[in-house]
């Protein structure tokens, strides 16, 4: 039995029949490998057990709860700025799990809230995503080349893990922390395609394989990016990189195109403070979760929402 199972009868056996005729609601949302469904018969051996969460309207539970783990109440709206400093670790974390109860719907307004980015945060994370592939497609061949097969390998995979969160973004799915990372993107529809090529790029015997694997996943999430209809399409083929021996798919190239289709004021005053390279690419630092990669920062509030700066927010923007 796993542990959304186990809650469930837990909340009817045990929790519900004490609270016949209290308004309530309740659920299993937050931190915790059985919210995500990735339980096994080793999660028992820390904080697994039955549990439930028992929401009552006379004291403003759900507001608490999704602030405490947000930093913000959904209930009085989500800024850009709070989209863009939340990780979607704790996004998945609370739009997973399941809700036992809720006759009021007040679970499911605030799950609704935060079911995805709209139109133009969603471009500028997808933008930020791509110029971060931008910025090491070609060194896979660059460090191959040069007799660094370590370090092509460890560039390899870093491309993998970038373009694995990618394939989130084109999902339209909040992409877990670390540990659950390739089970979730296995779950994508879209893992069918990309999932072998970056399976097998760190591990492939050659530069040149390695380079090509990543050229094909890069160009199926490529042309994934075009049917989003984000952003006027661009050719997903890969291209030859100025006049080296190195192929790539110009990621950058979609970093200019969906951040010109960015109307957002907020999001269009943060392009304005982080400028641009090479005279036309902006200098994205994207989420929270694309320019931080620290566990601890990204599981506090406190630490996380005072990165505004660090995002090209201003810290007046927070709340």
């Amino acid at each position: 039995m796993n542990g959304i199972e186990i809650a469930r009868r837990y909340y009817v056996d045990r929790v519900a029949p004490g609270l016949a005729g209290v308004p309530h609601a309740a659920a299993l949302l937050g931190p915790g490998s059985e919210v995500l469904g990735y339980d096994d018969e080793v999660s028992p051996d820390h904080d697994f057990g039955p549990r439930v969460q028992v929401f009552r309207p006379d004291r403003d539970t759900v507001g608490e709860f999704f602030t405490g783990i947000l930093g913000f109440d959904p209930a009085a709206g989500v800024t850009v700025a709070d989209w863009l400093l939340t990780p979607t670790q704790l996004l998945a974390s609370l739009t997973r799990g399941a809700v036992f109860h809720d006759p009021a719907g007040e679970l499911a307004r605030y799950r609704t809230a935060l079911a995805w980015y709209p139109d133009d945060v969603w471009r500028y994370a997808l933008a930020a995503g791509w110029l971060k592939v931008s910025q090491e497609e070609a060194f896979v061949a660059r460090t191959g080349s040069t007799g660094d097969d370590l370090g092509s390998r460890i560039l390899a995979a870093r491309l993998a893990r970038e373009l694995v969160r990618l394939a989130f973004l084109v999902s339209r799915r909040w992409a877990p922390y670390a540990k659950w990372l390739g089970r979730a993107f296995a779950e994508l529809p879209i893992a069918a395609l990309v999932g072998p090529p970056l399976a097998a790029a760190p591990a492939a015997p050659s530069w040149q394989e390695r380079e090509a694997l990543i050229g094909t996943a890069s160009s199926a999430l490529a042309a994934a990016t075009n049917e989003l209809g984000l952003c006027p399409p661009l050719d997903p083929s890969p291209r030859q990189f100025y006049d080296r021996d190195i192929r790539v798919l110009d990621a950058g190239r979609y970093t200019v195109a969906l951040t010109a289709e960015i109307t957002d004021p907020a999001l269009r005053r943060v392009l304005e403070r982080v400028g641009v390279r090479h005279g036309t690419i902006p200098r994205l630092p994207g989420t929270i979760d694309q320019a931080v990669d620290s566990t601890d920062l990204l599981g506090d509030p406190a630490l996380f929402r005072a990165a505004a700066p660090l995002l090209g927010l201003s810290p007046l923007t927070v709340r």
